[in-house]
């Protein structure tokens, strides 16, 4: 059963960081291109950053470039999205979701708030 579990998020202040993870069971995680996606109340979802299955190579939202960073490590089947100089627009639930060998996953999200 594949699963992805995300981790790290919470409440930080304006200007802090978080660094969230996703751990992934079930599947071969070194095949699967990794992206972070996150939805604010009343809002889309939408995709914050991705990291490729081989290269590794990365992409961002214009909104978030020069301060996330998303990485991973194929050894501990997990992902990661740091997050620095937070804002408060920067609060949502955020959520992992693996994509490969025609087939995706979804975490359960985690809440990040940013506020004073």
């Amino acid at each position: 059963q594949v699963q992805l579990v995300e981790s790290g998020g919470g409440l930080v202040q304006p200007g802090g960081s978080l660094r969230l993870s996703c751990a992934a069971s079930g599947l071969t995680f070194s095949n699967y291109a990794v992206r972070w996606y996150r939805q604010a109340p009343g809002k889309e979802r939408e995709l914050v950053a991705a990291i490729g299955s081989v290269l590794g190579s990365t992409n961002y939202a214009d909104s978030v470039k020069g301060r996330f960073t998303i990485s991973r490590d194929n050894a501990k089947n997990t992902a990661y999205l740091q997050m620095n100089s937070l804002k408060t627009e920067d609060t949502a639930v955020y959520y992992c979701n693996a994509v490969g060998n025609g087939a995706q996953a979804w975490g359960q999200g985690t809440q990040v708030t940013v506020s004073s």
